[in-house]
């Protein structure tokens, strides 16, 4: 690749990328969320156009070719989430990717079958040949996956969050598979959010940033450079928490055991946490780790087994407004304002509940808290900066005057100076307000700071519980 860019309107996703990719070699394209990892699997693999720049195989230019003849032309794409055929059985799903690519050849090669079989043996299937993928454990549909991949017998291989949703031993038995088309020659570009996985498993690493590169080199080597950890950890580490002994000891929030399953696919596993009132609590990890599943279960957006009590109440069986008008109130990573709406507008569908006098107080006590909004009062959300958005969507919840404040991924995509306006907020909410706080975060020196508690996701499991002043020695090394 040459230069390759992705423009969507006024956003650029991919910038002038440059990036090789040898025949035996496994690449990891790594990056936090939103820095143009899929952009650039889908421009390589013909899902999207190119703006700009050149993608070459073999010397043949390929950029805007359309997906199909992409793949004929030797690139395959094992996709994150399993599409077979859930009428045919895992060995007809395989001999389907073995039939020739032709009208003019309607017969199967006697051999189909047998190559099939061993295919399915390669990947660990060979005991559910016959059947169907609809009854499958989620790891073999991700193995059913690489078997049509293998079957159709590619130059290049794209492999999308491989990881994802896997337990350590599967993680273990996938990266087996992989360097498999490693070891056949072919050439890998491996995306996913488990860092650890990746840099255990890939010759070279290649970080973007926002659409850019920012680091390549050895896993070792990027993952020890400074503008990378800067991006995933945010820099020095400073924390001033408050003991868990100042706080009552009943928690106002209680998560026992929780697991999430998406399908097959499971987000959360056995995950317990606890917070007390008037306690912020930080949950760090890297994305994909469930720090926006497990909001999402304890707002009531997504079923769980498991308990999660609020002030004594379990929650289970109740809807998500229910539990919003209990006072638990979460901003969404995604912020989901309305954008035709002006931003007093905004603020007062959060307020509806309060009386005129108490919704006046509230909104003048936010327009201190945030200035900006109070100067952009009557400009629709949709026209605002994405800081500024991020301000009106915290601004909104905080209308609601929650117990609970969930943040998921508040500083995803701000700018250092919107990031510090952030953190005085919440540190001034910290100082002069009983509002209880979950932070959901990668940015460590950003979730730290405003923690009396932290703990660490990975791979849908809680691995640290701790207060911040001891992440940096027992897990700072370890996070990334």
């Amino acid at each position: 690749m040459r230069g390759l860019t992705k423009r969507y309107g006024g956003l650029v996703a991919v910038k002038g990328v440059d990036l090789d990719l040898r025949p035996g070699e496994i690449l990891g394209l790594i990056g936090p969320n939103g820095s143009g990892k899929s952009t650039v699997m889908k421009l390589v693999m013909g899902l999207e156009k190119p703006s700009a720049g050149s993608i070459r195989l073999d010397g043949t230019e390929i950029a805007g070719w359309p997906s199909h003849r992409v793949a004929r032309a030797g690139i395959g794409l094992v996709f994150q989430h399993a599409r077979p055929l859930m009428r045919q059985t895992v060995l007809e799903n395989i001999s389907l990717a073995l039939l020739p690519d032709s009208l003019l050849r309607l017969a199967a090669d006697p051999a189909v079958g047998e190559r099939a079989k061993a295919i399915a043996e390669r990947v660990g299937l060979g005991a559910v040949i016959d059947r169907r993928p609809g009854t499958l454990p989620f790891a073999d549909l991700r193995r059913l996956e690489l078997a049509r991949a293998i079957a159709r017998d590619p130059r290049v291989v794209l492999v999308d969050e491989p990881f994802a949703g896997l337990t350590g031993p599967e993680v273990a038995a996938f990266s087996e598979l992989i360097r498999g088309f490693r070891d056949e020659g072919k050439a890998v570009l491996l995306v996913d959010h488990n860092v650890k996985s990746v840099a255990a498993l890939v010759d070279r690493v290649f970080a973007l940033y926002l659409g850019e590169r920012i680091a390549e080199g050895s896993a070792e080597a990027v993952m020890a450079d400074p503008t990378v950890r800067r991006v995933y950890l945010g820099g020095s580490i400073e924390t001033a928490a408050r003991p868990e002994a100042s706080f009552k000891s009943e928690p106002l929030l209680s998560v026992a055991g929780v697991d999430v399953l998406y399908g097959k696919a499971q987000a959360l596993r056995g995950v317990s946490i606890h917070v007390h009132e008037g306690e912020f609590v930080s949950v760090v990890g890297l994305n994909g780790a469930g720090k926006t599943t497990l909001f999402n279960a304890i707002s009531g957006l997504v079923p769980h087994a498991g308990t999660i009590r609020f002030d004594g109440r379990d929650l289970a069986g109740q809807k998500a407004a229910a539990i919003a008008r209990a006072g638990i109130v979460q901003v969404p990573e995604t912020r989901e304002l309305f954008g035709d709406l002006s931003v007093r507008e905004n603020l007062d569908l959060g307020g509806q509940h309060l009386t005129r006098a108490e919704a006046d107080r509230q909104r003048d006590w936010l327009y201190d808290l945030f200035p900006i909004l109070k100067d952009r009062e009557r400009q629709t959300a949709r026209t605002l900066s994405g800081g500024e958005q991020q301000m009106l969507t915290i601004a909104r919840a905080l209308m609601m005057r929650p117990r609970l404040l969930i943040l998921d991924e508040p500083t995803l995509g701000l700018a250092p100076v919107i990031l510090e306006l952030l953190s005085k907020a919440l540190e001034r909410m910290r100082a002069t307000t009983p509002i209880t706080v979950l932070l959901g975060e990668q940015n460590v020196t950003f979730a730290l700071p405003h923690a009396d508690r932290v703990y660490v996701l990975e791979q849908a499991r809680i691995v640290w519980e701790g207060p911040p002043d001891r992440f940096a020695g027992e897990m700072g090394s370890k996070y990334l």
